[in-house]
């Protein structure tokens, strides 16, 4: 469903949560997220609420992804990954995992899953709990920071117009991408 779709009938859900008491394991994360594609039942995501500017910023991310793959522009095969490119407006895995991924640091979460994913049953088997304050977030000078916004950037509009600086970032991935005018990369 488009992004513009009421919450409750939309076929994305986003929450955002809390580390629960105990230990936290990142590779049990990355296990747990390997577990969930495989079973294909939709996508299954976990970020850093650090890199998450909100719900627009999520939608735009899941909607250019979209539009993307239905135009044969498929750029990894883990569709939660791929996610996390948009989500960072990077084109690099693992630059965008340190923009928007989950850390050993990581003390809040914004969960992404399309249904028929029920959203407290992961929350449960990441051993998170939820917390709204996680969950949406105004974009801060911390968050464009951390996707690597500039500061004259920022500086260039007011900080209520910090989002769409976001929102561009995910936008201009979709330029870089070989479906966009650009050759696809030839194997030798």
């Amino acid at each position: 469903m488009p992004p513009d779709t009421p919450p409750p009938s939309r076929t994305l859900r986003i929450v955002g949560a809390r580390r629960g008491p105990g230990p936290f394991d990142v590779r049990s994360v990355v296990g747990t997220l390997r577990r969930f594609a495989a079973e294909g039942d939709g996508l299954v995501a976990l970020f850093d609420a650090r890199g998450v500017a909100g719900e627009r910023h999520v939608l735009s991310a899941w909607a250019h992804m979209g539009r993307a793959r239905a135009q044969g522009g498929e750029r990894l095969h883990d569709r939660g990954a791929e996610l996390a490119l948009y989500l960072a407006g990077d084109d690099q895995l693992p630059r965008a995992l340190a923009k928007v991924g989950v850390a050993a640091d990581t003390e809040q979460f914004v969960l992404v899953a399309e249904r028929p994913r029920e959203p407290a049953d992961l929350l449960a088997a990441f051993g998170l709990a939820p917390d709204d304050s996680a969950y949406p977030r105004a974009a801060t000078e911390e968050l464009l920071d951390r996707l690597g916004v500039s500061r004259a950037e920022r500086e260039s509009v007011a900080p209520s117009a910090w989002e769409g600086l976001v929102l561009e970032r995910v936008a201009l991935l979709d330029l870089s991408a070989p479906h966009a005018g650009h050759p696809a990369p030839q194997k030798a």
